[in-house]
């Protein structure tokens, strides 16, 4: 008995992904399942039957049925293990030792953040190969040289390499260094950094003491030029990363600033300063000016534009507000358009100059 085809439909083979797929090819066997046991009940009711002629053809359908339901069950059998294969649940095709190593090893490698060999130990474990085996050749790995990419420098410099333990306990103390010091987040943390940091041989130690060295330069900084620097809006961390790296920190410092500039601008006009949202206006490239004039914009538009939405719907915020006037918003740009519309064509007729709403005072762009 053939399986219905699981494309069309409500999932289509463009979109449906192969755990979908699988999904939903499992759910039509175990239907048919079901249709072929209710089949072999009801033709069991013909072995009752005293005709021979009649028992003969039943019990023929009946063992066609049989067969039908056999292949019914290979099929969800291997559908079964191929979806467990696509969920990376692996541990469901393997049993006694086999499993136990295949656990053990993905384990191991998950503490490397090498989850994603779990397919490749899979498929040595079902080979036979043992667990120092699979470990030397999953070393061999593009995933697993990318990984420990140190100490391929490391080893073109002469250096010894480190193994996968002694490496983790450099990048851990690399990270506890950088999280203590106060450094802004991004500079020099990523796994890239701690790569050239290892390939280069630089031992924590030495990483701690240049931290130390820039900290305390930013301690010995007059209180007037750390007092200026904070008004900007700029931390001991970001004159910390600047002493450590300036090339490497400016950028760091200048986005600090530009939000800084952003969030005083929205503040001196009555507006909440969301830090994230002028973060993200900083790295768009709003200056301090750019914010102050958006600002002014909208603090001279902000109150008419929510009565206005008031009485027309669809309301009128601050975040409306500001991606109409930073970002271009096309939703928020419509919403200001139509509401000073709404508002001029009420009062369009109007004798004199009885209304001055903002399309009177030229707000309609």
């Amino acid at each position: 008995m053939s399986t219905p085809p699981i494309s069309g439909g409500l999932i289509g083979e463009n979109t449906a992904t192969p755990e979908m797929k699988l999904t939903m090819k499992m759910k039509v066997l175990e239907m048919q399942a079901k249709h072929l046991q209710r089949q072999i009940k009801a033709e069991e009711k013909g072995l009752k039957s005293k005709d021979k002629k009649v028992v003969a053809r039943t019990k023929s359908r009946i063992a066609l049925l049989k067969k039908n339901l056999d292949s019914n069950r290979i099929s969800i059998v291997n559908t079964q293990n191929s979806l467990y294969e696509v969920k990376g649940e692996y541990e469901k095709l393997l049993t006694g030792e086999n499993r136990d190593a295949f656990m053990a090893i993905r384990s191991l490698f998950n503490d490397y953040n090498l989850g994603s060999l779990a397919g490749k130990i899979f498929e040595f474990v079902k080979n036979g190969y043992s667990p120092d085996t699979i470990s030397i050749l999953l070393q061999d790995t593009d995933e697993y040289k990318k990984r420990f990419a140190a100490n391929d420098a490391r080893r073109k410099a002469g250096i010894s390499v480190l193994s996968p333990a002694e490496y983790l306990a450099v990048e851990n103390s690399y990270r506890q260094i950088f999280s203590q010091s106060g450094l802004p987040i991004g500079f020099y943390d990523s796994q890239d950094d701690f790569t050239k940091f290892i390939g280069g041989d630089m031992s924590p130690t030495e990483l701690k003491s240049r931290v130390d060295a820039a900290t305390r330069a930013t301690a010995l900084a007059t209180p007037e030029y750390r007092a200026a620097l904070k008004a900007m809006g700029l931390s001991d961390g970001d004159l910390s990363a600047y002493w450590l790296d300036p090339t490497r920190a400016l950028p760091f410092i200048e986005k600090t600033a530009a939000t800084a500039a952003i969030g005083a601008e929205a503040l001196q006009r009555g507006f909440a300063f969301d830090q994230q949202y002028a973060e993200n206006l900083a790295t768009q490239g709003i200056s301090g000016e750019q914010a102050a004039q958006g600002y002014a914009q909208i603090g001279d538009e902000f109150s008419d534009l929510k009565t206005l939405g008031s009485i027309y719907g669809g309301g009128w915020t601050q975040r409306q507000a500001e991606e109409s006037v930073f970002t271009g918003g096309t939703g928020a740009g419509r919403q200001r358009e139509k509401l000073i519309g709404q508002e001029k064509a009420s009062f369009s007729g109007a004798t004199g100059s009885a209304r001055q709403g903002l399309a009177g005072r030229g707000g309609a762009r």
